[in-house]
Parts: C-alpha cells; sequence; structure tokens
C-alpha cells in the first residue's frame, strides 16, 4: 500500500528525475497530451505561417507602391515630351524643313 501511495504523489524530484512519465494518470491521458502537443505545434507552424505571408504582402504593396510612381513619373516626362511646342523645338534643332501648318486640315467625307 505504501508503494501504491509513493506512485501518486508528484513531486519535483519526480518530475525532474523523469519518474513523472510513469505515473499511471499520464499513462491514461498519454494520447491526450500527444495531440495536445500535435495541435500546439500546428498552431505555432500556422502562426508562423501567416507572420511570412503578412511580411510578403507589406513588400509587396511597397513595391507596388513604388512602381505606381515610377509609372507616373514616366507618364509625365512622355506627357511632356510629346505637346506640340517640344516636339517643334526638337524638329527646329534637328534642322528639318517640317513647320506646323497654318491652315487646320481637311475632313474628307464619302
Amino acid at each position: 500500500m505504501e508503494q501504491n501511495e509513493h506512485k501518486s504523489k508528484i513531486t519535483l524530484k519526480g518530475i525532474l528525475g523523469g519518474d513523472i512519465l510513469a505515473h499511471d494518470f499520464l499513462k491514461r491521458q498519454a494520447n491526450l497530451i500527444i495531440l495536445i502537443a500535435i495541435m500546439t505545434i500546428l498552431y505555432i507552424d500556422n502562426r508562423y505561417s501567416c507572420q511570412q505571408e503578412l511580411i510578403e504582402i507589406d513588400r509587396l504593396k511597397k513595391e507596388l507602391t513604388d512602381i505606381k510612381y515610377d509609372a507616373l513619373t514616366i507618364s509625365s516626362e512622355l506627357t511632356e515630351r510629346s505637346r506640340q511646342s517640344k516636339i517643334e523645338e526638337y524638329i527646329s534643332t534637328k534642322g528639318a524643313s517640317l513647320e506646323t501648318a497654318a491652315t487646320p486640315p481637311y475632313l474628307i467625307k464619302k
């Protein structure tokens, strides 16, 4: 009876020495403890994956913003270069004999 009583007590020495693994309660609940450990590992893995995806989303948002600003800058430069006055200035510096028409173009209808 004394030996049975000794096995049912959980002490710090028993925990540190590994005797707790032979305890009746842990033997009965081994499947539950394993399930809890697996669920904990899955939870930690899922949380880590979500954090990595959020970091990637933030990086991609920043990259998208940078690309939008670059596209806006390029579009602005293209608009500036394609103005009639800029084109006329460019043509005159190249020495071409082209000039802007004094009369508007005619619309031909059938």
